[in-house]
């Protein structure tokens, strides 16, 4: 489904890796800052940032996103900020969905970039490390608020309080928060059936839902 239609999202902040930090099993780039000025945008994410370990990274997973409203939550249930990069993410976006966002979405931001969300966030303990929660990580995923996960389309650069543009919605209805909370098996039929470029991992774990372990490895 094709939106081309501006909204109200935008970027509040850019955030690439401030230092690197000891992690629950091993170093973590997870601690990330707001950035000033342009920061430019390739197929493995922002320049200027890291990740270390195989399961961060990767063109599937080049950037990840997190909602200011979603933080504003976990704010306001923690009784705690939450400032920009908190949760290792990359892009902290206002007036947009990220978690409600559709998998294989695809958002305009700024003048160039093009990105499409691919799936959930997996958290791991060294997000409960960051946030000194033992087995935060677990509550976090429960939420469902767990932010996007984003393929870069087409390259460029960004900047805070540049617009967001949603280009493209599939139909299958299945959102980032679905998965992170376990669909149903239904749910990922449609996925399935809906013919988008799916990550690797998303549809192996589709198959595994729809009770196709033959085909969960593709």
């Amino acid at each position: 489904m094709i939106i081309g239609r501006m909204c109200s999202a935008h970027i509040v902040t850019v955030n690439v890796v401030y230092q690197i930090r000891p992690g629950y099993f091993q170093d973590t780039a997870i601690d990330k800052r707001p950035v000033n000025g342009p920061v430019e945008i390739t197929e493995l994410g922002l320049v200027g940032d890291q990740q270390l370990s195989r399961g961060h990274g990767g063109l599937d997973k080049a950037v990840y996103a997190y909602a200011a409203e979603d933080a504003e939550w976990w704010a306001s249930e923690l009784d705690r900020e939450i400032p920009s990069g908190m949760f290792g993410e990359n892009l902290r976006t206002s007036g947009l969905d990220v978690s409600g966002a559709l998998i294989g979405e695809r958002w305009a931001v700024g003048d160039d970039a093009l990105f499409e969300v691919r799936m959930p966030r997996t958290p791991c303990e060294n997000l409960s490390q960051r946030m000194s929660i033992e087995q935060f990580h677990h509550r976090f995923n429960s939420t469902g608020r767990v932010g996007a996960l984003l393929k870069v389309l087409a390259q460029g650069t960004i900047s805070a309080e540049d617009r967001i543009v949603v280009e493209e919605r599939p139909n299958h209805g299945v959102t980032v928060a679905d998965l992170a909370t376990g669909p149903d098996a239904s749910q990922m039929r449609g996925l399935l059936d809906s013919g988008i470029p799916l990550a690797k991992s998303v549809r192996a774990k589709a198959h595994r839902t729809v009770g196709d372990p033959r085909r969960s490895w593709s």
